[in-house]
This record gives structure tokens, C-alpha cells and sequence, in this order.
């Protein structure tokens, strides 16, 4: 199963500007992984980055997880932060 990078999703949700505190809502709802309620919230909005969210979200639905449900049990790691380390690395050792 792929599962949607924490981090850039969040990173996508900043985008979209606006009231801090229903920035931090809706990302306490991405956590649980409720993607309609999180749509719902911005779908009344008119901006250009709320609609490019919804967008984000629409196609990729299918790799948004439970990502609390999914950290606390240790099946998946929520963020590419390791893979990419890993590909840095890779990459120095073909350069030597």
C-alpha cells in the first residue's frame, strides 16, 4: 500500500493560507485520515488555493491513510524522509 507523505501533505494544506486555527483542525482530521470531512471544510471556499487542495486531495485519495492509527502501529512510516536519505546516500557512492 503507498501512503501519502505526511509532511507534503501538510505542506499543501499550509498553501492554502487563511485562519490558522482551522489550519490546525483540519489537520488534526487529516491525522485520522477522514478525507470527506476535510474536503467539506473547504469546498464553501472560493480561493484558487482551496480549490487547488481539493484538488490534492481528490487525486490522492487512495494514499491518504490513518496516519495516527498507522504511526502507532508501526506499519508504515508517514514521511519519504528515509527514502530519500537513502537515495543521497546512494547517489554520493556512485559519484565516488
Amino acid at each position: 500500500m503507498e501512503i501519502l507523505d505526511w509532511y507534503h501533505f501538510k505542506e499543501n494544506l499550509y498553501k492554502v493560507g487563511g485562519s490558522l486555527k482551522r489550519s490546525k483542525g483540519t489537520e488534526a482530521i487529516l491525522w485520522q485520515g477522514c478525507v470527506d470531512e476535510t474536503k467539506a471544510l473547504f469546498t464553501r471556499l472560493r480561493g484558487k488555493q482551496a480549490k487547488n487542495f481539493t484538488a490534492y486531495i481528490d487525486k490522492h485519495k487512495s494514499r491518504i491513510a490513518n496516519y495516527g492509527y498507522s504511526q502507532a502501529e508501526g506499519i508504515s512510516s508517514i514521511g519519504s524522509g528515509a527514502i530519500q536519505s537513502a537515495i543521497k546516500q546512494i547517489g554520493k557512492r556512485i559519484k565516488i
